[in-house]
C-alpha cells in the first residue's frame, strides 16, 4: 500500500500548528467521548455517546450497570495514560501495555488487570485460535522486539495496524484484549503525529472480519485498508475545524 494521501492531509495538518488552544481542547474533548464510546460499544457496553458524555462529566445513569460506568470511566485514564507515553516517546514495553490492561479492567477485575492470561481462552466467532497460555510470555516479548526492532522502517500505519492485529492474535489476557489493541494502536499513529482514530462500532462486523482474515491467513490488506480509513477521517476531521 502507498500512504502518500494520507501523509500530503498530515502535512497539511502540520504546517498549521501550532494549533489553536481552545481548537485542540474542543477536538481533545471529542475524541475522548467518540473514542470511549466506540471502543466501548464493540465489545458490547450499552451506554449511548451522549450518556458516555454524561458518565464522563461524573454522572451516573440510573438503569444501567456499575460495569459500565467503570468501562468509560476507564477507558478515559487509559488514554489519560497513553497521551503520557506519548509525551515521553518511550519505546513501548511489556510494562506499559500491563498498565494499559490494568486501567481497562481497573475496579472490574482486579485479579486479572494486568496479568497475562493462565488459561486457554477462544475468540467468539472467529475462525483463529489464540496460543495456549503457556505461551503468551514469550509471545509478548517477541512482538514488543518486532515493534520496536524489525517494524522501524514500515510507515506508522502499517505499523500501528501490526500492533493491534498481532496483539489481537496473541490475545494475551483474560478480558480487554479488544479496548488495549485500539489503544495501542493509538498509541503508534499519536507517537507518528496523527490524531487518534475511532474504529466505529457501526464498522464491526468489517473491523473482526479484517482480523480475522489477518490471524488465520496473514494477509493484512483489508485491514491495513479499514486502518487507512480510520486515520483519513480523523485527519479530515482535525483539518475541517483548524480552518
Amino acid at each position: 500500500m502507498t500512504f502518500e494521501h494520507i501523509d500530503q492531509k498530515k502535512k497539511r495538518l502540520n504546517e498549521k500548528r501550532p494549533l489553536p488552544v481552545n481548537t485542540v481542547k474542543s477536538l481533545r474533548e471529542n475524541m475522548l467521548i467518540e473514542w470511549t464510546y466506540n471502543s466501548n460499544a464493540i465489545e458490547g457496553n450499552t451506554l449511548s455517546i451522549s450518556e458516555t458524555k454524561v458518565v464522563l462529566e461524573g454522572i451516573t445513569i440510573g438503569g444501567k450497570s456499575m460495569k459500565e460506568h467503570l468501562e468509560v470511566i476507564n477507558h478515559k485514564d487509559a488514554i489519560v495514560y497513553l497521551e503520557e507515553l506519548v509525551k515521553k516517546d518511550v519505546d513501548l514495553s511489556e510494562w506499559d501495555v500491563k498498565n494499559i490492561h490494568r486501567l481497562v479492567l481497573k475496579t472490574i477485575d482486579e485479579n486479572n488487570a494486568g496479568a497475562y492470561r493462565t488459561e486457554n481462552v477462544i475468540i467468539s466467532g472467529a475462525k483463529h485460535r489464540p496460543p495456549q497460555h503457556l505461551f503468551v510470555k514469550e509471545k509478548m516479548e517477541n512482538l514488543i522486539v518486532q515493534y520496536n526492532v524489525k517494524w522501524q522502517g514500515l510507515h506508522p500505519i502499517e505499523r500501528a495496524a501490526l500492533l493491534h492485529g498481532e496483539f489481537i492474535k496473541i490475545h494475551p489476557f483474560v478480558d480487554g484484549n479488544g479496548r488495549t489493541a485500539r489503544l495501542l494502536l493509538n498509541f503508534e499513529l499519536m507517537k507518528a503525529g496523527f490524531p487518534p482514530v475511532i474504529i466505529k462500532k457501526d464498522i464491526r462486523s468489517e473491523y473482526y472480519d479484517s482480523l480475522d482474515l489477518a490471524h488465520t491467513t496473514g494477509d493484512y490488506g483489508n485491514f491495513f485498508k479499514l486502518v487507512t480509513k480510520s486515520t483519513e477521517e480523523s485527519l479530515d476531521l482535525w483539518l475541517s475545524v483548524v480552518g
